[in-house]
């Protein structure tokens, strides 16, 4: 079933690469620059689900994911943290965050659809 995702990454080559991996697979996918831009993007709409770098200009994937969080629309939908961060106190900040899970940079096309798969309900 086809799902709108965005993806927030302020790498245009890793956006297109998760955009061309979530397409091959039948996704709708917006993009963002950084975590302010996907927020305002998102205020007049809504997604299926959000994959967000952590380290990004202006705001930053923890802050977007907080303040997703703080939106009636947003509070159930999962939102991915995408990044080359691996430390076990940065994984507990996101989950403090409202984050509901966490992919390692460089990640796998398989990888990252079958995060999708599991965490979107169908």
């Amino acid at each position: 079933m086809r799902k709108t995702i965005m993806t927030v990454d302020d790498a245009a080559t890793m956006r297109r690469m998760i955009s061309f991996t979530l397409k091959g697979a039948g996704h709708e996918v917006l993009e963002a620059g950084d975590g302010a831009e996907a927020l305002e993007l998102l205020r007049n709409r809504t997604v299926d689900m959000v994959i967000t770098d952590v380290n990004m200009p202006r705001m930053d994937g923890l802050t977007l994911t907080r303040e997703l969080r703080a939106l009636q629309q947003f509070r159930r939908i999962p939102i991915i943290l995408l990044t080359t961060e691996s430390a076990p106190e940065k994984k507990a900040e996101g989950r403090a965050n409202g984050a509901t899970g966490w992919i390692i940079k460089p990640f796998q096309q398989e990888q990252l659809l079958a995060v999708v798969a599991k965490v979107l309900p169908v």
